[in-house]
């Protein structure tokens, strides 16, 4: 639904066939999953993974991957994806704490440095 702020400005663009997005940052990705209509009122999903990188000239980038998923497939992807996802919770992450185990950094987390006294 909206392209990245590639120039840095704080806005974003929005074309003309969306009809619902939803952002989710997720470290250095952003991934976005638009709603958007055909020229006959159909609806399909497009879920993008975007992740900024810096070029030798030190000007931002962003690489993007896009997945096209039409409502005939909607089941079958939804089916699938809980399907590897519970995989992977069941087999691969036994050892990985869970999400609100994991500590996250606050203030309190780092010490005062003065720049001065170095």
């Amino acid at each position: 639904m909206y392209s990245e702020d590639i120039e840095g400005t704080g806005q974003m663009e929005r074309s003309g066939d969306d009809v619902y997005s939803k952002p989710i940052r997720a470290g250095k990705r952003t991934y976005f999953f638009d709603v958007k209509a055909t020229k006959g009122n159909d609806y399909y999903l497009t879920i993008t993974e975007s992740k900024r990188r810096v070029e030798k000239d030190g000007h931002f980038a962003y690489d993007k991957h896009k997945i096209f998923l039409y409502k005939e497939d909607f089941d079958k992807f939804t089916e699938g994806l809980q399907e590897v996802i519970d995989y992977i919770k069941g087999n691969c992450l036994k050892d990985v704490p869970a999400q609100e185990e994991v500590k996250k950094d606050t203030d309190a987390s780092f010490s005062d440095v003065n720049f001065e006294e170095l």
